[in-house]
């Protein structure tokens, strides 16, 4: 079954696995219909019409769109983090450059194939437009738990730090990246690489 979201983004949290199934084409039907209409025409009430449920089984789990397209963000985040984390684990250990390639190709792959992801990812762009800080301390705080052990690093402050100003400069560049081209533009890519490479290399060579 697909991750649901942390409970603290839900009215109230699904108990039951129907309930829990329930949520998941809720927060299925979200994405595909950012992706169709975008953040400012979605709907709950189209929301629900897309995943077969009462409008009601809506606001059980969310008060409004906002709440929604939050919740799906989770969902990416968990979603994001188990790839890593499995891409990692049959790789082995291959050293910190290649545990970064492989954070940056799945972000690169969901922002490419994934419903909705080009919206909202890990939260930064709701409500379209608006920049928050919390999600990218969110996700080096995600990936210094996970990379930690991985590199035999201690998830100290310092390491948190350094994740933190790699996620922020991985943010932008992604960002520059994709309205220079709807696939990503491989040059500002391949800049990005290299940037994080010398950045990293201060704090885990």
């Amino acid at each position: 079954m697909s991750p649901v979201p942390h409970a603290t983004s839900l009215r109230r949290a699904p108990v039951q696995r129907r309930s829990a199934e329930r949520l998941a084409r809720i927060l299925d039907a979200c994405a595909a219909l950012l992706d169709e209409v975008g953040y400012d025409d979605l709907s709950t009430r189209a929301v629900a019409q897309r995943a077969g449920v009462p409008i009601g089984s809506v606001y059980r789990f969310f008060g409004n769109k906002r709440q929604m397209a939050d919740a799906l963000a989770q969902r990416n985040l968990e979603r994001f983090t188990e790839r890593v984390a499995e891409r990692l684990e049959v790789t082995g250990d291959r050293g910190w450059r290649h545990a970064m390639d492989v954070v940056l190709d799945e972000y690169l792959d969901m922002k490419r194939t994934a419903p909705g992801f080009s919206l909202v990812d890990f939260g930064n762009q709701i409500p379209v437009g608006t920049r928050r800080a919390e999600p990218n301390h969110r996700v080096a705080g995600r990936l210094t738990g996970l990379l930690s052990g991985h590199l035999g690093r201690e998830a100290d402050d310092d390491l948190r730090r350094t994740f933190l100003v790699a996620v922020e400069t991985a943010d932008a560049l992604v960002h520059l990246a994709f309205r220079t081209a709807p696939e990503g533009d491989e040059k500002v890519v391949g800049e990005l690489r290299e940037m994080l490479r010398a950045y990293l290399a201060r704090t885990l060579d």
